[in-house]
């Protein structure tokens, strides 16, 4: 078992990776303060994984279940009041934890729902999906999405700590499975050009769940995330370039319908698009925009915008993104040697003319 800690002074927490992790009472006894939990999760992930957690909390807790539907869809106001209800229902008090199982919808909603229960109670991730375990459970984002924008209601909401059970990603389809290692590959690009190579000359075996290998690349990124959240806690600086392709990726995720594209797939595509524009200013050279592209197809992601989807689509959308300050789109672009930098001195139509002749080259 690894164990990292996001260092954030009195909100410190762990973050546990391993291999049976979910049916250890002791693991989850070290943080757990209070008898009443509830378990969140949704109704692919219950099935599977909601008696294994609760072999491990039923001897020193009080288990409720809130089961939502899946998908990104419902990612919504009315899943949040929904948590909510079920915990006015049972008399949960302000000494009550929420538990969320799932991947990162449910993480999201839940540690949402966690922050505006009486106004604050203990919150624990418990991520299922590969892109929740490199990404969303780590640093205290959660909210839900709005018809006009991708997680525009929300709060920076730490958990008491996050278990990471390997074992979990087992179940997972292939999609899902790739749609986790575009982040992966993100953190290649923005922090780490050992990372990256090491993700081209593994990626087969990585899709192909070896445990050691990819035991070692989960702990990196959530190291890297750890680091970078302890740095900017609530994204007023440097956490912002963990956003990379994520600008373009909201667009495409809002103009195809929530759910249509996962997560991870929009955000592929939004990173070769950040790419090719870091190419086209001169920061990167081809070589590496390249690079970046073939090691996304590699991994079974999408390259290319969704068809039907124009250059006025993504300008119009990326105008609601949370992310523009004072009317600008502020852009996350690679840099050579894994590193990127914030740009908001780009132009409608730059972007424009690099969505238009991308596929064209």
């Amino acid at each position: 078992m690894n164990k990292l800690v996001v260092d954030l002074a009195e909100r410190s927490y762990p973050i546990y990776i391993g291999s049976g992790l979910m049916t250890d009472p002791e693991l989850f006894k070290s943080f757990i303060r209070y008898r009443n939990v509830i378990v969140v999760s949704n109704t692919t992930v219950a099935p599977l994984y909601m008696a294994k957690l609760r072999s491990s909390l039923d001897s020193f807790c009080n288990v409720f279940e809130c089961i939502l539907p899946d998908g990104e869809e419902y990612k919504t106001l009315d899943s949040f009041n929904r948590i909510l209800t079920e915990m006015l229902r049972k008399g949960m008090g302000r000494d009550s934890t929420v538990i969320a199982l799932g991947g990162g919808v449910v993480g999201d909603i839940s540690g949402f729902a966690a922050s505006a229960y009486q106004r604050g109670v203990d919150f624990v991730q418990v991520p299922t999906t590969l892109l929740a375990q490199v990404d969303s459970s780590v640093g205290g984002k959660t909210g839900v999405n709005h018809e006009l924008g991708k997680n525009m209601i929300g709060a920076f909401y730490q958990p008491r700590g996050v278990v990471i059970d390997t074992e979990c990603l087992h179940t997972l389809p292939s999609r899902e499975i790739s749609a986790g290692m575009a982040e992966v590959i993100k953190y290649g690009i923005i922090w780490d050009s050992g990372l990256f190579e090491q993700l081209e000359k593994n990626m087969s075996d990585l899709l192909a769940l070896d445990d050691s290998k990819l035991s070692s690349v989960i702990a990196r990124c959530c190291s890297i995330k750890a680091d970078v959240v302890h740095n900017d806690e609530k994204e007023g600086g440097i956490r912002a370039i963990l956003n990379l392709g994520h600008t373009f990726g909201h667009a495409i995720e809002n103009h195809v319908g929530y759910g249509v594209w996962l997560h991870g797939e929009a955000v592929a595509a939004g990173i070769v698009l950040a790419s090719y524009l870091s190419f086209k200013r001169g920061y990167i050279d081809r070589s590496y925009y390249e690079r970046i592209r073939k090691l996304l197809s590699d991994a079974g992601l999408p390259v290319s915008s969704p068809q039907g989807m124009n250059a006025d689509d993504y300008i119009e959308l990326m105008r609601h993104d949370k992310k523009v300050k004072s009317g600008t789109i502020r852009y996350v672009l690679p840099n050579e040697g894994g590193r990127s930098s914030i740009y908001s001195d780009v132009s409608d139509d730059e972007v424009k003319k690099i969505i238009e002749n991308i596929d064209h080259e």
